[in-house]
């Protein structure tokens, strides 16, 4: 069923929304204040809350529309399908207007705050790669004959590629070196690529040769799981400020996926945590869902007047963050594997009371309780990492009805072509 109709605003999901006969649509590849035509997902007569539909034709466009970089991620009307990018038909300057206004959508209706427009960053060199080449890390699936592919949305075609254009220039210089789009694997099979970013040379000026002689061993291909070529253990470098963090990660472990993710966010929060504990002289930091410690060594080696708490639910990630530390030298840190709500019930005495708490939570959120934990330890101020707005904006309602206020909130595009968006938020608690 196809239906014309004028984009109103904004919606989750990389989606917008529109209306017909009242009823609420969700629409793919669209922006505000386009007439297009739309191609509804299900029957026209069908009785839900909302429907969802894709834009088949575009008869008034946005200033910010334009023709897709990378088509196959593109509407299923173009060819399309597969996914990964659904912003690919926004300018940049789109995609950072359609971020901002969702995340300060959700902070003013969800979190209560009345805050001026979020301001979101863009990636060094991400205009010159004009958004692409940013992911260090992909996933795919084998096609019926084994081949590398993607699956197209709303169907069980596996489309073949021979590249990914979102991916880094280090990435696939590996998958080319591996004959990645040429092996045949078994169907069906998860396909998983991660190359750390060199950080030693500029890849879109070296030669293939120099490019992979830099990378050596230190990549991952897995299938199923199970190491296919490269190294178990991935050494990740982080560079702030003339100073050099090193970090060993599983193969299938979670990282910051953008080449210039981990240091672009911990230079930011080290920066925060710095001028909230200026003149303490002994302080304590907390250092929640701290993954593999991508901010628990640079806090460390930076306050090395502090003593640190670090919380991950994680055994693996754990293990990679005690031998990280282990390799900075940095023996301030208590890291404790398990539920974080639990965890905080029984901090030692030392590192009770947090002068400040850093917390990179998944993308539900860190929840009412942990944010009442973290409130009743007294702690003067958050650091806030998160990934999804609304997951933000819900804790932040949490925190301001603790005591505490918003002071900074910054956003940071390190997932340029998608829906998805990096917020940095400060609360600080309020003293009467």
């Amino acid at each position: 069923m196809q239906a014309t109709v004028r984009i109103e605003r904004y919606a989750d999901q990389g989606r917008c929304v529109a209306h017909i006969d009242g009823r609420v649509v969700f629409v793919r590849f669209a922006l505000p204040g386009e007439l297009v035509t739309i191609e509804l997902d299900e029957p026209y007569d069908r009785d839900d809350r909302f429907w969802t539909a894709e834009v088949v034709d575009v008869l008034e466009p946005s200033e910010d529309r334009v023709e897709p970089l990378w088509p196959l991620a593109g509407p299923l009307a173009q060819g399309g399908g597969v996914g990964g990018a659904d912003l690919i038909h926004v300018s940049l300057p789109g995609q950072l207007k359609w971020k901002s206004a969702l995340i300060t959508d959700q902070m003013r209706r969800m979190g209560h705050l009345d805050i001026d427009d979020v301001s979101v960053a863009r990636m060094d060199d991400d205009v010159d790669e004009k958004g692409l080449h940013w992911r260090t890390r992909i996933e795919l699936i084998a096609d019926e004959e084994g081949h590398a592919s993607m699956r197209r949305r709303a169907s069980h075609t596996r489309v073949r590629i021979d590249t990914m254009p979102l991916a880094t220039r280090a990435l696939l210089a590996v998958a080319r070196n591996q004959r990645l789009w040429n092996e045949q694997f078994e169907p069906g099979a998860k396909i998983r690529i991660a190359v750390p970013e060199p950080r030693d040379i500029h890849t879109s000026r070296v030669s293939n040769k120099i490019l992979l002689d830099t990378i050596g061993d230190n990549f991952a291909i897995t299938v199923d799981g199970r190491l296919y070529a490269g190294s178990k253990r991935l050494k990740e470098v982080v560079d702030v400020d003339a100073k050099r963090y090193k970090y060993g990660v599983e193969a299938g472990g979670f990282w910051q996926v953008h080449r210039m993710a981990a240091p672009t966010l911990v230079k930011y929060v080290l920066g925060l945590v710095s001028r909230e504990l200026s003149g303490v002289r002994s302080a304590a930091i907390w250092d929640l869902f701290s993954g593999s410690g991508l901010f628990t060594v640079p806090l460390a080696k930076t306050f090395t007047h502090a003593k640190l708490l670090s919380v991950e639910g994680g055994r693996i990630a754990v293990r990679n963050a005690e031998r990280n530390l282990h390799i900075a030298k940095s023996d301030n840190v208590t890291a404790l594997q398990g539920d974080t709500s639990r965890r905080l019930r029984n901090v030692p005495e030392e590192l009770a009371k947090p002068n400040v708490v850093v917390l990179d939570p998944p993308r539900a959120g860190a929840k009412a309780q942990v944010c009442r934990q973290i409130a009743e330890a007294g702690t003067h101020a958050i650091v806030y990492i998160a990934c999804d707005p609304t997951s933000l904006a819900r804790d932040a309602a949490t925190l301001t009805s603790l005591g505490y206020r918003l002071k900074t909130i910054q956003a940071f595009d390190i997932y340029p072509m998608t829906h998805h968006v990096e917020t940095v938020a400060l609360f600080v608690r309020e003293y009467k």
